[in-house]
């Protein structure tokens, strides 16, 4: 059961990069200059970013955010009941 809930924590996580480059992606093209060398500490910056520019956009915040958020969280939980249950 550990190793199952360890394994689906590191598909969620696989998620969280996935939705993190592409909300990277959809920030750049709308002007935000990327450190590209500082990526992992200013994650969070663009995903906030994201979910600001979006909803000043369209009024209501984009599709990648909360998938993206909603991985973060659901990695971090089945990791700590992973680890628990080892």
């Amino acid at each position: 059961m550990a190793n199952t809930l360890l394994i689906l924590a590191l598909m969620s996580a696989g998620l969280f990069v996935i939705f993190s480059i592409m909300i990277v992606h959809e920030v750049s093209k709308r002007g935000v200059k990327i450190n590209f060398v500082l990526l992992r500490l200013y994650i969070i910056k663009y995903i906030d970013q994201y979910r600001q520019i979006t909803l000043k956009e369209t009024g209501r915040i984009g599709p990648l955010y909360y998938p993206c958020v909603g991985s973060a969280i659901l990695a971090f939980i089945l990791a700590i009941l992973g680890l628990l249950l080892r």
